[in-house]
């Protein structure tokens, strides 16, 4: 595994003991108990914005939903707007924050504390130990995920101690060979099976997909197949392990905390682009941040 995303993917324990670390003093800064709340963000923190937003109300903390900023529901009442953003450019990001001010009280999450984000936000927290140099998010993204975690007090020192171990193990033999890629989840892993897929797509340009455990029946299992690998990230469904065995597919079963679960697929979708001879640094097509014209 080599370039900038090898030392970003294997920092992330040590990027997550700080973020947790962190959020006990901004607990001001996030929305407070009983409080309704909204997180946003585009790819990558569209998917931790899910996934915080489904773990804070699976906590009893308040109603919490999550939507990309372009397609923010700006009529809805919200006491605080969390906005994810790790470039503290994306045009759409921005555009948000800027209608939002002075009607809605707002928390960007951020890695780069001289960035435009920071002067349209009411609040903001710096994540700049996590910065990345590849254009592929790794560990950003999970520490900011990290700090919301514990905020809800869902942060504990065993979710360290399962990435160091998602860094450790060996992956499956044969899962890097896939030509097809499949990741559930349930609750908030299903954000984070959605990050997966997009993880492997990103850096290693191979179909990959995502579906919420209990609708992967519902159609998707159709074209699971020999070739194909599907990967549960937390608990699955009585009898879904069976199922997908019988297609001929591999099943990849997640026995790590959901977010270590994460990082595993963080190291599939690196072997896969270097077996690929790709560079996952610098996928094809994409940018460190998506700027638009005119934005």
């Amino acid at each position: 595994m080599t370039g900038h995303i090898a030392n970003e993917l294997a920092s992330q324990p040590e990027c997550w003991e700080r973020a947790a670390e962190l959020a006990a003093g901004r607990a001001g800064l996030l929305p407070a108990r009983g409080e309704r709340a909204a997180f946003t963000g585009c790819g990558t923190s569209l998917f931790m914005s899910q996934a915080a937003a489904a773990l804070r109300e699976a906590a009893g903390q308040g109603e919490s939903d999550a939507y990309p900023p372009s397609e923010f529901p700006v009529h809805r009442h919200y006491d605080r707007v969390v906005a994810l953003t790790r470039s503290g450019t994306t045009t759409e990001v921005l555009h948000l924050l800027g209608g939002l001010r002075g009607r809605t009280r707002t928390t960007v999450l951020t890695a780069d504390p001289a960035s435009p984000v920071t002067a349209l936000a009411d609040d903001v927290i710096v994540l700049d130990f996590a910065d990345e140099r590849s254009v592929v998010q790794t560990r950003f993204a999970t520490s900011a995920l990290t700090l919301l975690r514990a905020h809800t007090g869902r942060h504990t020192g065993t979710v360290v101690d399962d990435a160091r171990a998602a860094l450790a193990l060996p992956l499956p033999p044969g899962l890097a060979e896939c030509t097809q890629f499949t990741f559930l989840g349930r609750g908030w892993a299903a954000g984070l099976a959605s990050e997966a897929a997009l993880k492997v797509r990103e850096a290693s340009a191979s179909w990959a997909e995502a579906y919420p455990a209990m609708e992967y029946r519902h159609g998707p299992i159709s074209v699971t197949t020999r070739g194909t690998a599907t990967w549960m990230i937390g608990a699955p469904p009585p009898g879904l392990a069976d199922e997908v065995r019988a297609t001929g597919a591999m099943w990849v079963a997640g026995h790590l905390d959901p977010l270590a679960e994460l990082v595993r697929v963080q190291r599939l979708a690196v072997a896969v682009a270097d077996a690929r001879g790709l560079d996952p640094d610098h996928p094809r097509h994409l940018s460190r941040s998506v700027v638009l014209p005119g934005g």
